[in-house]
């Protein structure tokens, strides 16, 4: 029997390498593409040229080409920030996305069931109609204020929904749609009042990486908290994996449920507070990814959760890419990326939806 089980544990661990191997190259041949789309067509060549000479060590041994030089600040300054931004939103809502599944237990949860979303959404909102904070914090307002809304927002979700010491899930999953339809309804007023201030907010709430909001400053002032969170979220994996038996099972296993809970939620707000604050809402992958990733590698959060981490990078570069590419020189007015990931999303969902009803069926 032992040795049938380690058998077993071998044969998962090595299937799970491979997954792991086949993402990888699927995230780097997505960041190889995006960087090759835009206005200036790049030879593949010539970026490989260009990211060796910015590598440490063997960056002063590459000669580039006039050519090469001609392009380099298109790569470096332009389109690497946004591919990074683009990864790292990508990754943070996929993780969030995997975190509230797993703790509602949810296939259809993501960072708008818990007002996650909607939290940053009236942030952003304030900051930019109201002006509040643009003498303090400048170009960070909108950032800072989408952040800080987030986390309020779910915070309030959580005192709300508790009951004594307890939070029932379902009471928790009914305060987090309540008060999400209510920080949307301030932010459907405040665009109302929007005036001349209107376009900014719409781009915003439909979400972009356009190059005036990826610069390098702003790529790394997130990349701390998308990082950390992950990295402490995949700690907690063999946590997501017992709740799924069930709450009673949980606690029989030694989980302190309503301890977790409140983890989870702030881990989850920190993830999508740090990835809207850049880019605005960009929905469905918090909710497509984990639900793709589980019909690829299982529901063990031990490999769903990097998994989703790198499918969701690669997918938001290979969506803000195709952004890129249906930009025309005639009409230079970027598609936002929101509305990409939002077309893919719906066809997604009704394709769960139908597999849903197949095995209701059975």
């Amino acid at each position: 029997m032992e040795i049938n089980d380690k058998s077993v544990k071998l044969k998962r661990v090595s299937r799970w390498k491979t997954y792991f191997l086949l993402l990888l190259v699927l995230f780097f041949a997505s960041v190889l593409v995006s960087l090759n789309m835009g206005f200036a067509q790049i030879p593949f060549p010539d970026i490989i040229q260009i990211l060796l000479k910015h590598v440490p060590f063997i960056g002063n041994s590459v000669q580039l080409t006039p050519f090469q030089e001609n392009k380099e600040s298109i790569i470096i300054l332009v389109r690497l920030p946004r591919i990074v931004a683009g990864a790292m939103v990508g990754a943070a809502l996929a993780a969030a996305g995997t975190i509230f599944q797993g703790m509602f237990r949810n296939p259809m949860a993501d960072p708008y069931t818990t007002s996650a979303s909607s939290g940053a959404s009236l942030g952003a909102a304030v900051a930019i109609v109201l002006g509040f904070g643009v003498a303090q914090f400048g170009i960070f307002t909108i950032p800072i204020f989408a952040f800080i809304g987030c986390m309020l927002s779910v915070l309030v979700v959580y005192f709300i929904a508790r009951v004594g010491s307890r939070v029932p899930i379902s009471t928790l999953l009914l305060s987090g749609i309540a008060v999400g339809i209510f920080e949307l309804a301030i932010v459907t007023y405040l665009q109302t009042i929007a005036g001349d201030k209107l376009g900014p907010l719409t781009f915003w709430l439909i979400g972009s990486l356009s190059s005036t909001r990826t610069t390098w400053t702003g790529v790394l002032s997130m990349v701390p908290f998308i990082l950390v969170g992950i990295f402490v979220t995949y700690f907690y994996a063999r946590d997501l994996n017992i709740i799924a038996l069930g709450e009673d099972q949980a606690q029989h296993l030694g989980i302190n449920l309503e301890r977790l809970k409140l983890i989870l939620l702030i881990l989850g707000a920190v993830l999508t507070g740090a990835a809207v604050a850049v880019s605005g809402l960009i929905g469905f992958i918090g909710l497509m990814i984990p639900n793709l990733t589980r019909l690829i590698v299982g529901p063990d959060h031990r490999i769903l959760i990097p998994a989703s981490v790198i499918l969701g990078a690669s997918f938001l570069v290979l969506c803000d890419g195709v952004t890129r590419f249906l930009t025309s020189p005639s009409s230079p007015q970027e598609v936002p990326v929101g509305v990409i990931t939002a077309v893919i999303g719906v066809v997604f969902f009704l394709f769960l939806l139908r597999r849903k009803k197949r095995i209701d069926a059975f």
